[in-house]
C-alpha cells in the first residue's frame, strides 16, 4: 500500500489522538507543535518532582470518549476515581456546596429561593431538549426562571468570572450542557467522583508518543507554522524555513490562528466567520505549601471583588504523598487578552492573588509556600453566544484536503480532554474516508 503524508498542526489532545489513529492505519504522520512540549491545555510541568498540569484537569463519569480511549491505550488502571467536594464563597463566607442538602442550608438565599434553585438544577439535569436554550442568554433565562436573588447570588458572579463583559451574552445552551453533564456524572444520592490519571495527564501523552514511535510518527516541537495552503505547509524551525508537501493537513489551532495561517487561500466570508468567535485568555497559578487551607477540593468564588474565580486544593482530590507530602493548590481566572494579568509581573500577580487567598482563608501563611508557578494562556475559552451555532464551521475547510478540528466546533458542550479525544477520532475517520490508502502503481 502506498502511504500518504498527513500533517497535524497542533500537539494538543485533538491533534495527538488524530495522529495516533492515522498512524495506526499506515499513514505517514508529522505533528507540528509551536510550544516546546505536547499536550495543549493539558500540558504539564514538574512540581515537587512530579508532573502536573499547568491548568487544573479532572474527568467526569460521563466522559466516555477519553475513558474508553484510556482502555484502548492500556491505561485503564491508571485512572483514579476520587470523592469530590465543593464549596462556594458568597457574601463574605464559605459554604459547602456538594449536595442538595448543602443547597437547602445555603443561607445567602431565602428558603423558598433555595427550593427554587434546586428545582431549576433538577430540571436542567433531567431535560435533554436543549435546543430550546440556544437563542436565550443564560443570564436572561436564569433571571426569568430562577429569579433575581438566585441569579444575583449564584449565577451572575460565575458568568461574570468566566466571561467578563460577555456574561449576559452567553447562550443558555452552554450553561445547560455544563449543569447537565456534571449532574449526570454522579449516581442518585451518591457523592460525586472525579477522575484523575496517576502520574498526571502527561501519562497519556507519553503512552501516545510511545505508540506513535512504533509507527514512525515525526514530531516537531518549537516550530513556527507560517502558511497553510492546498497540499503544502510552510514552517520555520530555528533559522531554517521549509515548504513541505502533504496529501492532507489537519489544523487544531484556534479558529483565529487558522485564519491567519491560511489567509491567502480562504474566502473572505469564511475568514470573517472564523474571527467572529471571541476567545478569552486564562491565568493560572500553581503553588505548594506545607499548610492545608480547606477540606474542599473545589472553591467557586462568587464575589467579583476577588482577583480570581476559582481556588482548588488539588491534594484534597489526589493524595499529597504524590507530591512529596506537600499540599498543591491552583488559582484560576479567565480574562480578556488585554487584561492586566498579561502584563503584570509574576511577583505582582502572586501578591495580588495571595491577598485574595488571605481573604478566603485568614489563617493562610505565605511563608509556608515552597514552589509557585504562573501560566498565562491566550486562547483558553471561547464565547458561546446566542447565535453561536451559525458560526460553527465544518471540519472540511474551503481549502481542498485541509481540515479544521478545534474546541470552538464543540457545541453545546464545553471544551475539554474528553471532547478533544472524541473529535480527534472523528477527524481521523474523515481523513481516512477522504484519502484512502491506494495500491502503489
Amino acid at each position: 500500500m502506498k502511504s500518504k503524508k498527513i500533517a497535524v498542526v497542533g500537539g494538543g489532545f485533538t491533534g495527538l489522538t488524530a495522529a495516533y489513529e492515522l498512524s495506526r492505519k499506515g499513514y505517514e504522520v508529522s505533528i507540528f507543535e509551536r510550544g516546546p512540549e505536547l499536550g495543549g491545555l493539558a500540558s504539564g510541568f514538574t512540581i515537587e518532582g512530579t508532573s502536573l498540569e499547568k491548568t487544573y484537569h479532572h474527568l467526569f463519569k460521563t466522559d466516555r470518549s477519553i475513558i474508553d480511549f484510556l482502555s484502548e491505550l492500556g491505561l485503564q488502571d491508571a485512572l483514579l476515581w476520587r470523592p469530590s467536594s465543593m464549596s462556594l464563597f458568597a457574601e463574605g463566607a464559605l459554604y459547602s456546596f456538594s449536595s442538595a442538602t448543602d443547597l437547602l442550608r445555603f443561607s445567602p438565599l431565602t428558603f423558598l429561593n433555595r427550593i427554587r434553585a434546586g428545582l431549576v438544577l433538577l430540571y436542567l439535569q433531567k431535560t435533554n431538549v436543549w435546543r430550546q436554550f440556544i437563542p436565550i442568554s443564560a443570564y436572561a433565562w436564569m433571571r426569568q426562571i430562577a429569579g433575581e436573588q438566585v441569579t444575583r447570588v449564584l449565577w451572575k458572579p460565575l458568568l461574570e468570572g468566566k466571561f467578563h463583559s460577555y456574561y449576559d451574552k452567553v447562550s443558555m445552551a452552554w450553561l445547560w450542557a455544563r449543569v447537565h453533564t456534571r449532574a449526570n456524572s454522579r449516581s442518585f444520592g451518591q457523592q460525586e467522583l472525579l477522575g484523575y490519571i496517576r502520574g498526571g495527564f502527561i501519562t497519556v501523552v507519553e503512552r501516545l508518543l510511545s505508540r506513535m514511535r512504533e509507527h514512525n510518527v515525526r514530531i516537531v516541537t518549537s516550530v513556527l507554522v507560517e502558511e497553510i495552503r492546498e497540499g503544502a505547509l510552510t514552517y520555520t524551525t530555528g533559522s531554517s524555513r521549509t515548504t513541505e508537501p502533504f496529501d492532507a493537513i489537519i489544523v487544531t489551532t484556534p479558529s483565529s490562528v487558522f485564519a491567519k495561517l491560511a489567509t491567502a487561500s480562504l474566502p473572505r466570508d469564511y475568514i470573517e466567520n472564523l474571527v467572529s468567535i471571541p476567545y478569552l485568555g486564562a491565568a493560572c497559578m500553581v503553588f505548594t505549601s506545607t499548610q492545608s487551607l480547606s477540606r474542599y477540593y473545589w472553591h467557586n468564588v462568587n464575589d467579583t471583588t476577588f482577583p480570581f474565580l476559582v481556588f482548588l486544593e488539588h491534594t484534597n482530590l489526589i493524595e499529597k504523598s504524590t507530591y512529596g507530602g506537600m499540599h498543591v493548590y491552583y488559582i484560576g481566572s479567565y480574562v480578556p487578552h488585554d487584561h492586566r494579568y498579561f502584563s503584570m509581573t509574576e511577583d505582582e500577580v502572586r501578591a495580588l492573588w495571595f491577598s485574595g487567598v488571605k481573604r478566603l482563608f485568614p489563617h493562610f501563611n505565605e511563608a509556608t509556600v515552597k514552589e509557585c508557578h504562573l501560566f498565562r494562556l491566550k486562547n483558553a475559552q471561547h464565547v458561546v453566544d446566542c447565535d453561536y451555532e451559525t458560526k460553527i464551521v465544518p471540519h472540511e475547510t474551503p481549502i481542498p484536503s485541509v481540515y479544521l478540528a478545534n474546541f470552538s466546533q464543540i457545541f453545546p458542550e464545553d471544551r475539554g480532554t474528553n471532547f478533544a479525544v472524541r473529535d480527534g477520532k472523528k477527524i481521523a475517520e474523515l481523513v481516512i474516508a477522504k484519502h484512502p490508502m491506494a495500491d502503489e502503481k
